[in-house]
């Protein structure tokens, strides 16, 4: 029974994936014809209106807002960035990075505890996200962009020996920076990410040669989920519908309504989600994707890695289950803590308890 249930979701998938590839032939077709008709013009950059964020303090988000304006030289101005700066100027420094689609939000059940215990907690809102400024075409978003944009937050702020904690995409992006200054970072904080070889590349296990590998058959039907998610994507585009979302991956966790409209408070419209329509796109499929050599630097450096670094996965995360073997296995002195019952978004239902775990990590590292 086991295995007819297993072939059957299989050809589900592929049934739906195949009618999202056929919708996307059909988006392609039409859109010029749409863009022709319908179209008009829009801004570069748009800012998400203040009173949109009006009462999250209610649900636990009471820090003071930052904003640096980056100048990218010879003319060049990227959209404003807000990040969070708490706690001592003095205490060492946590550097907190959110994924897709959240914001800083997310961080707001672990900075307390990370605060009393005496470190300074810097938490950033991507560009295309939170209370940053959005560009709103998609295109305009690259890797490089967002690994940019942090290198200069970080060289302003003049922080160094950082632990990183990051999930999603926001381990993406910072392990990414991690290899390019590895110098800048004391500690790793690794949750519900991954570093993924290209999805359509079955000879890649990521450099990690792991007994009783799976087949490519079984590595195919792994990867059905997240092929039908970013088909998805790219066909409803800037409509990804970010508050469904939220609400669909919570409801077993019971969060309060206003929690998931404080997630989507940053997208009042389509204008708005450039970025969260971007990042799944960015996942590499291919060998030559342009993300694909930044991963594979990443996971270079990281088997290098001497310094100390924690693996904090949930239990229960569609996403990236087993994604934390590939973390301990080329970091061996990696220490390894699985949060029980948590799914994806870990830092929204057990934040108090994962300061309490990087706290502890932090003590018996020092």
């Amino acid at each position: 029974a086991g295995v007819y249930r297993k072939v059957a979701t299989s050809s589900l998938l592929v049934l739906l994936v195949i009618l999202s590839l056929l919708l996307n032939l059909v988006k392609i077709i039409w859109r010029p014809l749409w863009r022709l008709l319908m179209g008009s013009r829009v801004p570069v950059v748009v800012r998400t209106p203040e009173d949109r964020f009006e009462g999250l303090e209610r649900v636990g988000y009471k820090f003071e807002p930052n904003y640096l304006s980056i100048d990218g030289g010879c003319g060049v101005l990227f959209p404003r960035v807000h990040y969070l700066d708490e706690g001592s100027r003095q205490g060492p420094v946590i550097l907190c990075l959110h994924g897709e689609p959240a914001w800083s939000f997310l961080y707001r059940k672990m900075i307390p505890g990370l605060v009393n215990a005496g470190y300074r907690v810097i938490v950033p809102d991507f560009v295309g996200f939170g209370k940053s400024d959005k560009y709103t075409n998609p295109a305009n978003y690259t890797h490089e962009m967002h690994c940019f944009v942090l290198r200069k937050l970080l060289d302003h702020l003049a922080v160094s020996n950082l632990t990183l904690v990051c999930q999603d995409w926001g381990g993406l992006i910072g392990l990414s920076t991690v290899k390019d200054v590895p110098q800048m970072f004391s500690n790793l904080v690794i949750m519900n990410t991954g570093l993924p070889a290209p999805v359509l590349d079955f000879n890649d296990d990521n450099g990690d040669q792991v007994k009783g590998a799976p087949s490519i058959i079984e590595k195919f039907q792994k990867l059905l989920p997240f092929i039908l998610w970013r088909t998805f994507v790219e066909m409803i585009g800037t409509n990804l519908p970010v508050e469904k979302l939220f609400s669909f991956v919570l409801k077993k966790h019971n969060v309060d309504p206003a929690v998931v409209s404080g997630y989507a408070a940053p997208f009042p419209s389509s204008l708005y989600k450039g970025g969260a329509a971007r990042w799944p796109l960015l996942v590499p499929l291919f060998k030559d994707d342009p993300v694909t050599a930044h991963l594979e630097a990443a996971r270079n450096c990281l088997r290098t890695w001497k310094k100390p670094v924690l693996v904090m996965f949930s239990d229960s995360d569609p996403i990236t289950r087993g994604s934390e073997k590939l973390f301990l296995n080329i970091i061996p002195h990696a220490s390894n803590v699985v949060v029980e019952g948590a799914g994806h978004f870990l830092q929204e239902t057990h934040g108090e308890l994962l300061a309490e775990n990087v706290i502890k990590f932090l003590k018996e590292e020092r």
